[in-house]
């Protein structure tokens, strides 16, 4: 499935949700549904700047990926384990979200990734940006990061439904 088909699955997916549903905790350090989609909808904004970022450059960048960016790319998403960020990257997502505002959220992300799809593949791959635990990252695979991570939080997100009364 592509990153927009996907996309667009998460976002038809908040129609089977009530507003308690969506914020529900089910204990201290769990997210809620609208937690993760929160989560999901900033870092792939972060991802798509750093792509366009790309886009703006005009000097190449020699230096490539770490080790667990090249493992990432090889296997095309993040193994299937847990990952926790460092707390003072890891505050807790926005949880006051309506379901409209997480849609119409997914549909400016859905939008912004329609926009660029065609055109990414015409960014110099040379032109990269640095991301802090993948290296450096050209605008295809930020593009393609997108997907990813969502794929990677579609285990939470059932772990999250089955918490759900």
């Amino acid at each position: 499935m592509n990153n927009i088909k996907l996309l667009i699955t998460f976002k038809g997916d908040l129609n089977n949700y009530s507003i308690e549903q969506l914020r529900y905790i089910s204990e201290e350090g769990v997210w809620s549904i609208g937690q993760m989609y929160d989560h999901l909808i900033v870092v792939a904004h972060e991802y798509l700047d750093s792509m366009e970022e790309c886009a703006a450059l005009n000097e190449e960048q020699p230096l490539g990926k770490t080790k667990f960016g090249e493992q990432l790319f090889e296997n095309g998403g993040f193994p299937p384990i847990k990952i926790r960020l460092p707390d003072e990257l890891n505050a807790p997502p926005n949880n006051s979200d309506s379901k409209e505002e997480l849609i119409s959220r997914m549909e400016l992300l859905i939008q912004r990734l329609t926009h660029w799809e065609t055109k990414v593949e015409y960014i110099h791959p040379e032109n990269k940006v640095e991301h802090g635990g993948f290296g450096w990252l050209n605008a295809k695979e930020w593009y393609d990061l997108v997907g990813m991570h969502f794929r990677h939080h579609v285990r939470q997100k059932d772990e999250l439904e089955s918490y759900l009364v």
